[in-house]
């Protein structure tokens, strides 16, 4: 099992797997970096009701492709009839709010219901056709890698990709919008078009992965990359990589699993990689992590039991709490006797020092004090020029 899943992973497990996994890594890249808008828009649901209005237009598309001759299952004309609906539901989603008083999260609850709910009439519909044992529409619920072929896979990747090219060219305008619609709007930006080329760029992504990760699960790969990516940067350029990376190596690791239990699911895999990549990033990113959070704040009461127990020490007596007695003790400010050592006067008088620079500092400054913070462990010649220190120290005027 180890060596088949080591073949898959360095894509030598054959040439259809490896057009297939290469397409699966595309989509996740591409949903990582399309989701980013939508993401920091707060419009990341609208995915919902477009991946939910999909499956009509995939019926639809199926019962055309019957009609015409052919077996329905043409992918591409099935991508097509997906978009179709899903622009259909989005446009619905957009009426009921603007003309309406009912709230987006609403329009897109009933959107997605009643699309999904026509999808799946349709499809029984179809399940009742003489075609529809090969029909193979049931994939597109909760995608199928293993029964992709190899051109199917490079419809994908390259739709993939060209998805990708077109959100990185309007990067500057996607991002300015994303968080200053404002500014977007005074250098002369037409709002409306750029949130509607969002839609047009998340619906081509939902209906690219509709075949590989399936109509309930694409929103996953549009929502959970940005959010892991999140936890580890604040710059737009940096979000929009990692959010690409960590869609990309979901489809990856979750692409190689699917193509060895051809059994499971292959979107429920994809997304369960996606949710361990967030799993991890929630947990261990530096700034924003849990295990950074519960870090800084450790360090943050040890440093205000560090600072109460030497200005009680600058006024003669010993530290008032346990926490602060042991910080205290173990700096080796306190001996065994319980007496101030010299290297405690000595620390004990230039925090009294800090604190009566930073309490005037306060006074006669108080809208700049706001931005420092006196237990962020810096001392105030780290933060002030020594003018003003020198000021600070003089007569008041």
């Amino acid at each position: 099992m180890s060596e088949e899943l080591y073949a898959v992973l360095t894509f030598q497990a054959g040439y259809n797997t490896s057009i297939v996994l290469a397409g699966v890594i595309a989509l996740g890249i591409g949903g990582g970096v399309i989701g980013v808008f939508s993401f920091l828009r707060k419009r990341a649901l609208i995915s919902d009701a477009i991946s939910h209005a999909t499956l009509p237009g995939i019926a639809i598309a199926f019962l055309i492709g019957i009609a015409l001759g052919g077996t329905g299952r043409n992918l591409a004309l099935l991508m097509a009839g997906a978009a179709t609906t899903g622009v259909l539901g989005v446009l619905c989603v957009q009426w009921i709010r603007d003309y309406t008083r009912l709230p987006e999260d609403t329009a897109i609850g009933t959107v997605l219901s009643v699309f999904f709910g026509l999808g799946i009439v349709l499809l029984s519909h179809i399940q009742a056709l003489e075609a529809a044992g090969q029909a193979g529409l049931n994939s597109f619920l909760l995608g199928s890698t293993a029964a992709l072929t190899a051109g199917e896979a490079q419809l994908i990747g390259g739709a993939s990709l060209l998805t990708i090219l077109i959100a990185l060219l309007l990067l500057k305008e996607f991002g300015a919008v994303a968080f200053d619609e404002g500014f977007a709007a005074a250098q002369g930006w037409r709002i409306a078009r750029l949130d509607l080329a969002m839609i047009g760029l998340l619906l081509a992504i939902v209906a690219i992965g509709l075949k590989t990760v399936g109509l309930v699960l694409i929103i996953a790969l549009v929502i959970i990359p940005p959010a892991s990516a999140r936890f580890w940067t604040e710059k737009l350029g940096r979000l929009v990589a990692l959010s690409g990376l960590f869609g990309g190596l979901a489809g990856w690791t979750g692409g190689s699993l699917s193509a060895l239990l051809p059994d499971m699911p292959a979107g429920a895999v994809i997304v369960l990689a996606a949710a361990t990549i967030f799993a991890f990033s929630l947990m261990f990113a530096p700034r924003r992590g849990v295990i950074g959070w519960a870090v800084r704040r450790l360090k943050m009461r040890l440093r205000a039991a560090s600072v109460r127990g030497l200005l009680a020490m600058a006024d003669g007596y010993l530290p008032p709490d346990g926490l602060s007695y042991h910080v205290i003790r173990l700096r080796g400010y306190i001996d065994g006797d319980a007496r101030i050592t010299e290297s405690g006067r000595r620390a004990a008088a230039e925090m009294r020092r800090q604190d009566r620079l930073w309490q005037t500092y306060r006074t006669r400054h108080p809208d700049a004090a706001l931005a420092f913070n006196p237990l962020s462990g810096l001392r105030i010649e780290d933060v002030l020029s020594a003018d003003i220190i020198a000021a600070l120290e003089g007569p008041a005027r």
